[in-house]
Order: structure tokens, then sequence, then C-alpha cells
């Protein structure tokens, strides 16, 4: 099977930010485009989470730091970012050279094009339009190592969904996109849980190329959840500091003798 293969084109994360990335064979980080700074996580209960913007655009950005390809299979509310199906193991992902970095910054449409993340209201995101919101607010990376090279002619791979399937799941993402609503579409309540909207279509060049997995499942699964900021400090997630409030002081000014009066 063939699996598109991003062209490093875009420029890599701050030194300085690296430690906000998560995993270990490969770094993932979530980057606010509108702003250009990568969003910080929060370890809460098990899970990481980010504070999403309503309406601000985003990327999921993941460097590869082993010493050999990786393919990263990346799903946003449970949609695979590539093919638009339900997300999968078993699907086509984004494969890394060592050392290589790269913003995934929308849904793919061709292999030119990319439709951008939004953050947006949960019933304007592309899963919810789609029918499928039971995982809105959730972006997954699933890391495979390649096998190593033989010698011998490597057997044809069987496709990874029925046609049926396959057809179904695009012509349901055709609909999806007639229907989303444009990028700037906002929710009316600050307080709506977010969602990944199917903002306007960028240029985004991909190519393709081989890659045989070492393992049907993942060495390495990098999970990151999400909302807005004012529902992760409802949730606890984030604990914004308590202000100090201010205690009356009966002598305020500093100690002197008792000054002539003016004039």
């Amino acid at each position: 099977m063939k699996f598109p293969r991003l062209i490093a084109l875009a420029a890599t994360l701050a030194a300085s930010a690296q430690a906000l990335a998560l995993g270990s064979s490969a770094q993932v980080s979530v980057i606010d485009r509108d702003s250009g700074s990568v969003l910080p996580t929060y370890y809460y209960r098990g899970e990481y989470w980010i504070a999403g913007r309503p309406g601000a655009r985003y990327a999921v950005e993941i460097r590869n730091r082993a010493a050999g390809r990786l393919l990263a299979v990346t799903s946003v509310d449970g949609i695979n970012v590539l093919t638009g199906a339900t997300a999968g193991f078993e699907q086509p992902g984004y494969v890394f050279d060592p050392g290589e970095t790269y913003q995934i910054t929308g849904w793919r449409k061709s292999n030119s094009q990319a439709a951008a993340f939004t953050f947006t209201a949960a019933p304007n995101s592309y899963a919810e339009r789609t029918g499928r919101p039971a995982n809105v607010g959730v972006i997954g990376v699933a890391l495979f190592r390649e096998r190593a090279p033989e010698r011998v002619i490597p057997p044809r791979i069987a496709q990874s969904a029925p046609p049926e399937a396959a057809a179904s799941d695009a012509n349901q993402a055709r609909e999806a996109e007639r229907s989303a609503p444009s990028a700037g579409a906002l929710a009316a309540e600050s307080s709506a849980k977010l969602g990944t909207g199917h903002g306007e279509r960028e240029y985004s060049y991909v190519e393709s190329t081989e890659f045989r997995r070492e393992s049907p499942q993942p060495h390495e699964v990098i999970r990151i959840r999400y909302d807005s900021l004012e529902n992760l400090v409802a949730m606890g997630v984030i604990r914004r500091p308590h202000p100090r409030p201010q205690i009356p002081d009966a002598f305020p000014g500093s100690w002197q003798y008792v000054p002539d009066p003016p004039g």
C-alpha cells in the first residue's frame, strides 16, 4: 500500500518550545497558526489537554526523533485526517524521515490541498456534520516503525477497507464539505464544547511512498484532548490563581514626624 509522504516545507518548531511536545520516538505538539505559538499542555487525571481558541486555525506538528522512518497515522475527533474515514490503526498516514518535522494543517483533500483545521463549536465540527460526534475533542497520533527491507518480492497488501465502505466514507466526506460552515463560523456561547471544523482550502503538497510496517500494532500512541480555556478551567484541568484580597492597613504611610502645614 502507498502512503502519502509529506515534503518538509514547513518551518521547524523553535528549540525553546520543544519541551512542550509529547512523545518519545516522535514529538507531537499543537500550534496556533494565527499566533504561531505552541499551545501549552496540561496533565490532568492521566490525560494531556490543550486549550483551543475558538476560530483559530491550528496544526498538528510531528518531529521524528527515531533513527529510521516512521509512519504517523493521525486522527482528529476520531477521524483519519487523510481519508475522512473513522480512524483505525490499519489506515494510511504520513511518513517522516529521521529528523524530519512537518505541520499537518488540515483535512487532506488532494495531493496539493488541505482544508484547514479550525477550532469551532462542536455542532459545527466536521465530525458532528458527518454524524460522528462521539469522539469530538481529541487528537491522536499512532506511530509505526518501518520493517527492515527484505530481498524477496513483497506480497501485495489488501486494501485497508472494503470498496463499499471506502465509497461510503468518500460520499459522506463530500456531503460534509458541501454543508460545512466557513472557517470563521463560531459558537454563540463561549462555553460550548470545542471541535475541529472544515476550514478553507490551502495549498499543501504531498507525494506517495512505500512503507511496510514492522508490526500491525503501533509502538507508540500519543493522545491529546482539547477544549476551550473556559471549559478547562470549569473542569479543573487548568487552575487560575486566586487573587489575594487587599487587607486594609491601619498605618499605610511610612514613619515620620508630623510635617509643618503648607504656607
